[in-house]
């Protein structure tokens, strides 16, 4: 059985052409389709997705229901993955995303749903209880820094600015290597001292510290 997947987008010609993307996607059956938070809720309610993907903003208020839906859903149904469309880069709204907790959540820019490969990662990694940004968010955030006040960000070195922008786009250690064409034990000490000069809470898991450096990004981006 593939990766049971709910889409919700107000756009006919968006939300035909998701249709038409998922379905040629071996692997990832598409179980409903929605065209508001109402359609949304009953879609989930009767299906119980392993994902939905949703657009941020949807009838009736067309302002933030698709944030607020996956933020219901983590008290409801933990156990299924969001991947939240954007229009535009609005960090506050990857920011309340991410704020009850980075697993099974991701955030891609709406222009890149025509990217299958880039889709699909993104619903296979929240499947599987992972973190996913989307690249171009990390690009524009990391561009965004650069002309701000000086950051924790600015201790990190570029190999190691790197680093955080691949693990950022999902990339496990072992990926990342092979991206970058280092060790893994190099790797491994990149992502230690970066961790080290953001000043994040040693005590937490290695994971979570991993999410909250991504997260400084939208941070300061929202900032």
């Amino acid at each position: 059985m593939g990766i049971r997947v709910v889409v919700a987008e107000d756009s006919y010609l968006i939300r035909e052409g998701l249709r038409l993307l998922l379905a040629t996607q071996e692997g990832i059956e598409l179980v409903a389709v929605a065209a508001d938070l109402t359609e949304l809720t009953a879609a989930v309610d009767e299906h119980r997705p392993d994902v939905v993907v949703t657009d941020v903003r949807m009838p009736p208020g067309d302002q933030d229901e698709g944030i607020r839906f996956a933020e219901s859903l983590t008290r409801s149904h933990p156990r299924i993955g969001v991947v939240v469309l954007s229009q535009h880069l609005e960090p506050e709204w990857a920011l309340r995303l991410f704020a009850a907790g980075a697993a099974a959540r991701a955030y891609l820019l709406k222009e890149r749903v025509g990217d299958a490969a880039q889709l699909r990662q993104a619903i296979e990694t929240v499947a599987a209880s992972g973190t996913f940004l989307d690249p171009l968010v990390v690009e524009a955030l990391v561009q965004t820094r650069a002309r701000r006040a000086p950051s924790p960000l600015a201790r990190l070195t570029p190999r190691e600015r790197e680093v955080l922008s691949l693990i950022a786009t999902g990339l496990s250690n072992t990926a990342i290597t092979h991206r970058l064409v280092l060790t893994e034990r190099a790797v491994e000490k990149h992502i230690t001292s970066l961790l080290a000069k953001l000043d994040l809470d040693p005590d937490d898991t290695h994971v979570h510290r991993r999410v909250q450096a991504v997260l400084l990004y939208l941070a300061a981006a929202d900032g």
